[in-house]
């Protein structure tokens, strides 16, 4: 018998052109962001035994959501991350937790760096009504 102690479903490296930043300007002219997302989901056993993607997370409606709330534009990415975690948790009431980074490729700090972002683990308590 198989015992699951842990399990993720996971995008890697949605690169996306979207507009968020504290400046006016960065919300006009946008740039490149590259998100990850890490779905921890221990009812994943299931999906093991039956090979139904119906029995599991389905990458391609966690890509839509993604996409989605990135096209929200935002002063900062702790709001668009959250805005993620949830729609994941609304979407999929029995996800544990959700892992989610945004770099945004090109900040404005006047200084030579490859991005500057956010990450957040994000817990569904489900006790919580």
């Amino acid at each position: 018998m198989i015992r699951c102690a842990d399990s993720v479903v996971f995008l890697r490296d949605i690169r996306l052109y979207a507009f968020h930043g504290v400046m006016e300007q960065e919300r006009r002219v946008g740039g490149w962001f590259v998100v990850n997302l890490r779905v921890h989901y221990y009812n994943i056993k299931k999906a093991c035994e039956t090979d139904d993607v119906d029995d599991t997370l389905n990458y391609a409606i966690l890509l839509d959501i993604v996409r989605q709330e990135m096209r929200q534009p935002s002063c900062l990415l702790e709001h668009v991350a959250g805005r993620i975690g949830q729609s994941v948790f609304s979407r999929y009431p029995a996800v544990d937790a959700v892992d989610v980074s945004i770099v945004k490729e090109n900040p404005p700090t006047g200084g030579r760096l490859n991005g500057a972002g956010v990450e957040l683990h994000l817990i569904n308590d489900k006790s919580v009504g």
